[in-house]
């Protein structure tokens, strides 16, 4: 009881925090810049992904951490500096357009010799808030497994404790309830090391993105190429893993009857659109997740400041009912955050399970 009334007093923390940030942002765009509150805005500024990382706002002072630039232009070369060098003004002939199709991207002006200036995207390689999330993500994964392997080799008879104690049963989670059954006792250890990684660090990165203070609060698995990327991953290896019965199986399945076979491919077709559909399914289901969790606690902010502009007292009271929604969300995406974790892993562990049949298996079928 003592651990759980801790847990929601954290979970309320957070809430608060959240509200904080919410409003400090607005404030900041609606009444230090003059500009009308938007909440389509409002909620893609805060789950889309930026230059520098935001803190807070006081005043008309806004405090974020600076973010190194990486670019290539085809006319001047490389420029690495600071995202701060862009913050309300150009610098070398880079600026982030505040409207228009590039949006919040980096873009260059280029003259012409007619006199006229063109606007394009140089290759942008820049750290983002996103991406520095990553990086700080596998770092930690590095540090916290390197200590626990180095403990292993240490005291290999001695009982697990502290840090090793917490994550041995999770690594065995993943081992005897995830890679065993989908992949089978005599291949799931080749792709132990994947899968550890892959639900290791779609976690922690989902629980990072509930901490509304630095270094969380990143839109990690929201983002979509991240997702294309993890998914990409798991094709690959799906790929490597498959032998010619399984393209038997995928181009001419025995236990298929054959006038769905010919003269039109129907099930063949339908057969391989299925080896691409499923790490697309993979890619969408978590982005698609974890994207909505965020949206939908921005959403309920911003009504605090649509109910705000029509009455004070509505705005107020709006405010408790959203910060109680924030608590019960927090607690469902701390659930979440597992969930897609366990799903993304155990759908990659079934499809390379599936990308080995053995031969015997397509005998039993004829």
């Amino acid at each position: 009881m003592q651990h759980l009334r801790h847990t929601i007093g954290i979970l309320v923390f957070m809430g608060f925090f959240h509200f904080g940030f919410a409003q400090d942002s607005v404030q900041d765009t609606s009444v230090h810049s003059g500009k009308k509150f938007l909440p389509g805005e409002f909620i893609m500024e805060h789950i889309g992904d930026a230059y520098s990382w935001h803190i807070t706002s006081i005043g008309e002072t806004e405090l974020s951490i600076p973010l190194p630039v990486i670019l290539y232009s085809k006319h001047t070369g490389f420029h690495v500096f600071m995202s701060s060098k862009l913050h309300k003004s150009s610098y070398h002939n880079f600026s982030i357009p505040s409207d228009g199709k590039y949006k919040g991207k980096i873009v260059e002006s280029v003259a012409q010799l007619d006199g006229s200036v063109l606007t394009i995207r140089p290759i942008d390689i820049s750290i983002t808030k996103v991406v520095l999330s990553v990086f700080m993500t596998v770092g930690f994964m590095i540090w916290i497994f390197l200590s626990v392997a180095r403990t292993y080799v240490r005291n290999p008879d001695k009982a697990p404790s502290g840090v090793q104690n917490l994550f041995e049963p999770m690594i065995l989670f993943v081992r005897d309830d995830i890679a065993l059954p989908s992949i089978g006792e005599n291949r799931y250890r080749q792709y132990m090391p994947f899968l550890l990684t892959i639900f290791f660090f779609i976690w922690f990165v989902n629980m990072l993105g509930l901490i509304p203070i630095f270094p969380g609060g990143a839109n990690v698995t929201g983002n979509i190429a991240i997702t294309i990327v993890l998914a990409l991953f798991t094709f690959v290896i799906t790929m490597f893993s498959t032998n010619k019965h399984y393209w038997v199986e995928v181009f001419n399945n025995p236990e298929i009857p054959w006038w769905l076979k010919l003269p039109i491919p129907i099930v063949p077709i339908v057969e391989f659109s299925g080896v691409f559909t499923k790490p697309f399914v993979l890619m969408i289901r978590l982005f698609a997740n974890i994207l909505a969790g965020h949206m939908v606690a921005t959403v309920f902010f911003s009504l605090i400041f649509i109910f705000g502009n029509l009455s004070v007292t509505a705005g107020y009271g709006f405010s408790i009912l959203t910060i109680l929604f924030t608590v019960f969300m927090s607690l469902l995406e701390v659930l979440v955050a597992f969930i897609q974790a366990y799903v993304f892993t155990m759908l990659s562990a079934i499809y390379f399970g599936m990308a080995k049949v053995e031969a015997h298996h397509t005998q039993q079928a004829h």
